[in-house]
C-alpha cells in the first residue's frame, strides 16, 4: 500500500498567504466586493441536486488545446481519474489550486495509472495560452456551455457586483468563455474509478477554498 505522502504547504496555507496581497494590490473597496461575493456564496450553499458518490460520471462533449471535440468517455478510455473543474484562468485561487496540483499529484498519478485532467468553460486557446505562462502542463480541456458542469449540477453565476469588480481589474469573465456567457463551475474535484463510478466530489462555495491534495490521494487509495 502506497504510504501517504505529507504535505506541509497545504492549498490553504498558500491562500493565506496570497489573500493579504492580493486585498492590497486590488484596494479595500473591491476587495469588500469580493469578500461580500464569498460570504453570499458561503450563505447560500451548495445548490441541490448535485451528483453524488456512487453515481455514474455522465459523458458530455469536451474541447482539447486544439479546439477538437471529444467525449469524456473516450478522452479517460476506461481509466480511473481525477477531474478538476476550475472557474478560469483569471482566478488566481484556481492558478494556486492548479499547480500544487501538478506539484503533488502528478507522480502520484504516475504510480497509479490514473487520468489527471482540468476542465474548464474557457475557450481553449485563451486556457492553454495562460496555462502556459504560469508554467502550467495539465491536460485541459474547455466544457462548452459548462454542458458537462450542469450535469454534474456545480454551475454557478457570479453576481453583477463582483462581476463589475472583476471587469474593473480587466477580467472578462463572459468574454473568456466558449458561450460568451459569465456562467462558470464551482471548484470541484471529481475522482471516478475505472468503471466512471464517482468516488469522490468536492465542489466548493467558496472558491478561495479547494480540495487538498491529501483528500484526493486517499479517494485514490480507496479505489
Amino acid at each position: 500500500m502506497m504510504q501517504r505522502p505529507a504535505f506541509t504547504n497545504t492549498i490553504a496555507l498558500q491562500v493565506d498567504e496570497f489573500r493579504s496581497s492580493f486585498e492590497a494590490e486590488v484596494g479595500p473597496a473591491l476587495a469588500a466586493v469580493f469578500a461580500r461575493e464569498q460570504e453570499d456564496l458561503r450563505r447560500a450553499g451548495l445548490p441541490q441536486g448535485i451528483t453524488r458518490v456512487g453515481e455514474r460520471l455522465p459523458d458530455s462533449f469536451l474541447y482539447d488545446a486544439e479546439g477538437r471535440r471529444a467525449r469524456l468517455s473516450e478522452i479517460l478510455d476506461a481509466a480511473a481519474a481525477i477531474i478538476v473543474f476550475y472557474r478560469g484562468s483569471w482566478c488566481p485561487y484556481c492558478s494556486i489550486a492548479l499547480k500544487t496540483y501538478q506539484r503533488e499529484l502528478r507522480p502520484v498519478v504516475e504510480t497509479f495509472g490514473t487520468r489527471l485532467i482540468a476542465i474548464s468553460p474557457q475557450a481553449p486557446d485563451t486556457a492553454v495560452r495562460a496555462a502556459r505562462n504560469a508554467g502550467l502542463h495539465f491536460a485541459l480541456y474547455a466544457d462548452k456551455g459548462n454542458a458537462l458542469a450542469s450535469r454534474l449540477g456545480i454551475v454557478t453565476v457570479p453576481n453583477a457586483e463582483a462581476m463589475r469588480a472583476r471587469a474593473a481589474l480587466g477580467i472578462d469573465v463572459a468574454g473568456s468563455n466558449m458561450d460568451r456567457t459569465a456562467a462558470i463551475p464551482f471548484p470541484t474535484v471529481v475522482v471516478v474509478d475505472a468503471t466512471g463510478t464517482i468516488r469522490l466530489i468536492d465542489a466548493r462555495v467558496d472558491y478561495t477554498t479547494r480540495t487538498e491534495t491529501c483528500d484526493i490521494i486517499d479517494a485514490l487509495v480507496a479505489l
